[in-house]
């Protein structure tokens, strides 16, 4: 939808986004002081850009994604996929991923998709489940697409059928005892021009 966004529009709304303080791992509610997770992807590295097959340039598939240990208290698994510059009041939801269980150690490429068997997969801000493929508005510059791995205390809840952030968020409120973070870059019609600054606190 917002590459259909003319060019000028998407220049003149550069200085318009979300912030990376509106992100879910940073909201104070959680609390913060997690165990660190290290999730990553084999696809692209922390901070470096995403290859456009992930994007609405491409094919449009979730990228694969993979972690290592969670901490031994560990019940359930939650994954949250944001836009933190997109032009909106708040970031831009780009997947959600509920229920996955403790052992659960990675998410397979195009894992992320309606009736996807892995875990519950929830409502992006596009209200539907699955991933939605980054499309930054042309000229509206480099995009941070933020994936935040929760680990939870407790047995995942029955949400519904494709819960959005805030049900989540009220879900996960006291319960998370670890977390990781991968940032992948994208900018479409443009080379991204590395890191942009994400408060860290919420893992230290």
């Amino acid at each position: 939808m917002l590459e259909h966004i003319p060019e000028w529009l998407g220049a003149s709304l550069r200085g318009v986004r979300a912030g990376a303080e509106h992100l879910t791992i940073v909201n104070p509610a959680l609390g913060g002081g997690y165990a660190p997770i290290a999730l990553s992807s084999s696809a692209f590295g922390d901070w470096t850009e995403m290859p456009v097959r992930f994007t609405a340039d491409g094919a449009g598939v979730s990228p694969p994604l993979v972690w290592d240990a969670v901490p031994g208290a560990t019940q359930s698994l939650a994954l949250i996929v944001e836009d933190a510059d997109s032009p909106t009041l708040s970031p831009l939801v780009h997947a959600i991923v509920w229920g996955m269980g403790p052992d659960t150690r990675d998410l397979a490429e195009g894992a992320i998709v309606e009736g996807g068997a892995t875990a519950e997969i929830g409502r992006n801000s596009y209200l539907a489940q699955g991933w939605l493929a980054p499309d930054p508005p042309s000229g509206h510059g480099e995009h941070r697409y933020v994936f935040q791995l929760f680990a939870l205390d407790v047995v995942a809840e029955d949400l519904g059928d494709a819960p959005g952030r805030g049900a989540v968020l009220n879900a996960i409120q006291g319960h998370v005892i670890g977390a990781g973070m991968l940032t992948g870059l994208y900018a479409r019609g443009e080379v991204v021009d590395g890191p942009l600054a994400i408060d860290g606190a919420a893992l230290a």
